[in-house]
């Protein structure tokens, strides 16, 4: 989905709410952000395999539709940090019942793999 989708008013709900996590990581980086401020660093080491440029588009995306907010605290070397806004906090808790459905579907196919 391209960015100016996300930007579309004119579409349902659902399309409008997955356009802003559309994308491999920006699920992921909210619900590691659920758990408080993280810095870059941390969420490179917390999420093997993003790579820091896709880190660092999809924290600028986020940030521009209002779902995490950087801080830059005035120190040497400089320390950023991200964080779940309100809005993003909401979204978090909007998904947990379709992650909920989520792992009762793995755990089918789990319990199908088992069968056969």
């Amino acid at each position: 989905m391209t960015r100016s989708r996300a930007q579309n008013t004119n579409v349902c709900g659902v399309t409008a709410a997955i356009a802003v996590i559309d994308g491999k990581w920006k699920t992921a980086l909210l619900w590691l952000l659920e758990s408080g401020p993280h810095r870059p660093g941390e969420m490179l080491r917390r999420l093997p395999g993003i790579r820091e440029k896709v880190l660092t588009q999809a924290l600028r995306e986020m940030e521009a539709d209002g779902l995490v907010h950087r801080e830059v605290h005035d120190v040497l070397p400089l320390k950023t940090e991200y964080s779940l806004t309100a809005f993003g906090r909401e979204l978090s808790e909007a998904l947990a019942p379709l992650s909920d459905w989520g792992h009762r579907r793995l755990a089918r196919l789990i319990e199908a793999q088992s069968a056969s």
